[in-house]
C-alpha cells in the first residue's frame, strides 16, 4: 500500500481484524499510517482501500463525493452511447462497486464486504449524482462468494421495465438488465464494435464469423460499416453462442436495425453451438471468412487458472487463423484477469506457428475510457485485444 495499490492479501497481515466490511486503519509494521481500507474476514483480499489520506473521513459525505466525482469523470469521454460504465470500482477508489447506467436506469454489482456495508448510502448518492430515479441491483457475480455474501437481485430504488434498448453509436442495442450478463450489456466492448465496423466499411467483408457473439454487438457493427460502404449485398455473416436466448436477441437485433428481411441481400446465420466443434468443422467443409471475431467468456479468472486457460485460447485461435483468408483480419480477445497482455501475444503468436499462418500485430485494443484503469492498479487491465491480419499468400 506504499505504492498505493487498494489491496491488502491476507498473508500480508501480521494482525488486526473487523467485522465484515467495516473500515480499519491499516498500518505498516512500524506503525505508520498507509490507508483507511474495509475489512472482508473471509476473502483472501482482505483489505480494500477506501483512502490513503490519514485526515479522510470514511462517512456517508465521502461516499457522495466519490460517486459524485465518478460521473462527472465521465464527462471527459466522448462516448457515443447511452450505456455508460459509471462507476469502476478501485479505478474510482469504490472498490467492489460496479455501476453501469442504461438510459434512464442505473444498474449496481455490490462484490465487495465494503461495498455491502453502506450500500443504502452508496445507492441514494448515486442517484443523487445522476439525477435518476431507477436504480436495479445485479449482485449475483460469483465474487459476492468469496467475500462471505449471497446473491441478491432486485429493484433497490425505484422500480420499471427491465427490458432497455440503449444507443450505441449509429445503431441499437436491447437487453434485459434482469437477466443478462454482468450488468445487462459488455459495455467495455464499445470501441471495438466501432473498431470493427470501421474495418468493415474499408475493407467490404464479405464472409464474417462471430464466435461467443452473445446477442450479436460484433455483428450489427459489421453490418453498419458494410451499410456505410454501401456493400451489404452479398454479405454472409455468422454468428455462434451457446445460449439460445441470445441468440434470439441478436436475431432481433438485425431487425432493429433495420438489417435483414426479404430483399436485404445478406444472408445471417445465427448457431447455437460450441464454438470449437464449430470451427473444426467449417475446416473439414473448407469455409473460410474476411474476417472473424473471437470473444469469449473468463478463460482465467486468476494468475493460478492461466496454464490452463492459455490452452483454451491457443486452441481457438489456432482454428480461427486456419478460418481466416489472406487479408482477413482477425479480432480476437482475453478479459481474463490472469491473462496478462504480454502473455495473450504470445498465446496467439504460438497458435499462428501451429496452425501455419503468419500474420501482422496491427492493432492493440482495449476496454472502453469508462472502464479505466489507474496507474497504481495494474490489475485493472483486465481485457486485452489484438486485430490480427493474415499475411497474404
Amino acid at each position: 500500500m506504499q505504492r498505493r495499490h487498494p489491496w491488502v492479501f491476507e498473508s500480508a497481515i501480521a494482525r488486526g481484524g473487523a467485522d465484515s466490511g467495516e473500515t480499519v486503519r491499516v498500518e505498516s509494521h512500524d506503525g505508520t499510517f498507509l490507508a483507511w481500507a474495509a475489512f472482508s474476514p473471509l476473502s483472501k483480499i482482505r483489505a480494500r482501500a477506501w483512502s490513503f489520506v490519514e485526515t479522510q473521513r470514511i462517512d456517508a459525505a465521502f461516499f457522495v463525493t466519490a460517486c459524485a466525482r465518478a460521473v462527472a469523470a465521465r464527462g471527459l469521454f466522448d462516448l457515443q452511447s447511452d450505456g455508460v460504465r459509471l462507476v469502476h470500482g478501485e479505478a474510482d477508489g469504490l472498490p467492489g462497486l460496479i455501476v453501469d447506467r442504461y438510459g434512464d436506469t442505473l444498474v449496481a454489482q455490490f462484490l465487495s464486504a465494503g461495498v455491502e456495508r453502506w450500500k443504502d448510502v452508496l445507492a441514494d448518492a448515486l442517484l443523487r449524482a445522476t439525477g435518476l430515479t431507477k436504480l436495479y441491483e445485479r449482485s449475483d457475480a460469483s465474487g459476492r462468494e468469496r467475500e462471505g455474501l449471497k446473491p441478491v437481485t432486485g429493484w433497490l430504488r425505484g422500480e420499471g421495465p427491465t427490458e432497455i434498448t440503449i444507443r450505441e453509436h449509429d445503431w441499437k442495442l436491447s437487453l434485459d438488465i434482469a437477466t443478462g450478463h454482468k450488468t445487462g450489456f459488455y459495455l467495455d466492448q464499445r470501441d471495438s464494435r466501432q473498431r470493427f465496423a470501421e474495418l468493415a466499411k474499408h475493407r467490404r467483408f464479405k464472409r464474417v464469423l462471430n464466435c461467443f457473439c452473445y446477442t450479436g454487438g460484433f455483428t450489427v457493427a459489421a453490418l453498419a460499416g458494410l451499410k456505410a460502404a454501401g456493400a451489404l449485398e452479398g454479405a454472409e455473416l455468422v454468428s455462434v453462442d451457446s445460449s439460445q436466448p441470445a441468440l434470439d436477441r441478436a436475431r432481433g437485433h438485425l431487425a432493429l436495425n433495420g438489417f435483414g428481411g426479404e430483399g436485404s441481400g445478406i444472408k445471417a446465420e445465427f448457431l447455437d453451438a460450441n464454438v470449437n466443434t464449430v470451427l473444426r468443422e467449417f475446416i473439414d467443409q473448407g469455409r473460410t471468412f474476411d474476417a472473424i471475431v473471437l470473444d469469449p467468456p473468463k478463460f482465467a479468472p486468476t494468475v493460478a487458472h492461466a496454464e490452463r486457460a492459455a490452452r483454451a485460447y491457443k486452441d481457438i485461435n489456432r482454428l480461427a487463423l486456419k478460418l481466416l483468408e489472406p487479408g482477413g483480419v482477425l479480432l480476437t480477445f482475453s478479459c481474463s484477469g490472469g491473462i496478462s497482455a504480454d502473455l495473450f501475444h504470445k498465446i496467439v503468436a504460438s497458435a499462428g506457428l501451429d496452425a501455419g499462418v503468419d500474420g501482422y500485430i496491427a492493432e492493440r485494443l482495449g476496454a472502453a475510457p469508462d472502464h479505466p484503469m489507474t496507474i497504481e492498479f495494474p490489475e485493472g487491465e483486465y481485457l486485452k485485444g489484438l486485430v490480427v491480419v493474415r499475411k497474404p499468400a
